[in-house]
Parts: C-alpha cells; sequence; structure tokens
C-alpha cells in the first residue's frame, strides 16, 4: 500500500505533508503512526542524500518539515506528567551531528514524564561516560547516522567496562545502520531502526528498573 505522508515526506513537499498530518489526525490515526510515516519519508531523503540525488539543504529541509509536523502533533500527544524516578541519558555519536530521530525519541519521552539528559550531538565518548556517571542514569541511548562513526560506540561500551559503570546502565544504539551486527560489535544491549520499536525498547527497561527496584 502506498504511504502518501511517506512520499510526500520524501519528496519535501511541505504543504501536502502538512494537509496529510491533519487528514489524519482527523481520520483516528496516532500519533506514532503519523510520525512514523513521516520518518521513513526522512530516511529516503537520507538515502537520495547518500546517493547525491539531493544536497544538504534539502536534509535541512526536511529537518524543518518534520519540526512542523511535530508542532501540528503536540496537542494530540498523549501526555503523563508524573516522573518517572529513573534517568535518561541520551545524544549523537562523535562525528556526527544528525539528532532529527533522537530529538523525536527524547520529546515522546520527556512527554511519558521520563527525565531525559540530552548531550547534543558529536558527542565524544568521554562526555558520554562523564554524563552517566554525573546524572547515574540507567540508559544510555546513542544515536548514529554515519555509519563510519560506529566504532565510537564501541569506545562508549569499551569505557563504560574500563569505568566499572558497564553494568550499572543499559545502552541502546539506534539510528539508519544499526543492525544485528552493529549491537555485537559495539556491546550494546539493545538497537532500534524505528520509533515505535525504540520507544517500547526504552519503555521495557524503564518497567524492568522499577520492577526490580521496588
Amino acid at each position: 500500500m502506498v504511504d502518501e505522508l511517506q512520499i510526500a515526506m520524501a519528496e519535501l513537499d511541505e504543504e501536502k505533508t502538512l494537509m496529510l498530518v491533519e487528514e489524519r489526525i482527523k481520520a483516528g490515526c496516532t500519533s506514532m503512526e503519523i510520525i512514523e510515516s513521516c520518518r521513513r519519508g526522512v530516511e529516503v531523503v537520507g538515502e537520495k542524500y547518500s546517493d547525491s540525488h539531493y544536497y544538504l539543504s534539502d536534509l535541512i529541509m526536511s529537518e524543518e518539515i518534520l519540526k512542523g509536523v511535530m508542532r501540528v502533533l503536540e496537542p494530540h500527544i498523549p501526555v503523563n506528567g508524573s516522573p518517572k524516578g529513573l534517568s535518561i541519558v541520551m545524544g549523537t555519536i562523535e562525528g556526527d551531528i544528525h539528532d532529527l530521530g533522537k530529538n523525536i525519541i527524547i520529546y515522546l519521552l520527556r512527554s511519558s514524564g521520563f527525565q531525559v539528559h540530552d548531550l547534543g550531538v558529536d558527542v565524544t565518548p568521554e562526555r558520554f561516560i562523564q554524563a552517566v556517571n554525573e546524572t547515574k542514569a540507567s540508559i544510555l541511548g546513542i544515536s548514529v547516522l554515519l555509519s563510519f562513526c560506529v566504532g565510537s560506540i564501541k569506545r562508549v561500551v569499551d569505557l563504560l567496562v574500563d569505568t566499572g559503570l558497564r553494568d550499572k546502565v543499559k545502552i541502546v544504539v539506534g539510528g539508519y545502520p544499526v543492525n544485528q551486527q552493529v549491537k555485537e560489535f559495539t556491546g550494546a544491549d539493545f538497537y532500534a531502526n524505528d520509533v515505535t520499536e525504540a520507544l517500547k525498547i526504552y519503555r521495557d527497561i524503564l518497567e524492568l528498573e522499577e520492577g526490580s527496584a521496588s
């Protein structure tokens, strides 16, 4: 089945994208379903950029359109204001400045009441370790879009082992190039390629952590 919203997003048609988002809201589609269609469209933009069919300005345009989508969706995303007891540290790995997927996940987690510390982009392995140590976070989320940056994620895990923090934190890697091989190479606990899957992983980990603490 053709996903018109995904296509509009991939073609950088801002007017049509926002119109389709409004239509899907009225039709009863969930925010997560709409976000996932848009995310897949942005992924196509990234692929076209890699193939030199799109330019850097097109990548930036796709991010701006998605920000507009999130503004439209914001009133329709359920909010649970009660803060959760565990902290999450998130950031985009060193050498990579892409933060679209990370920002969506952070927004949704915060809307659910979770405490998320956003380190931003181009985060060094040492900064990740420092943040985990300072916040006593139970989960570390590392975002990556550029495959040549995967080695730096392994460096984060190695440093966690060296500092005695590895057993105290669950590591989730997310982004276009991640798969089972990347998970095994880096030593991460979980990986996710889409927003719905990532959100479920974070919630499952937090529920298990809170259950074991009670």
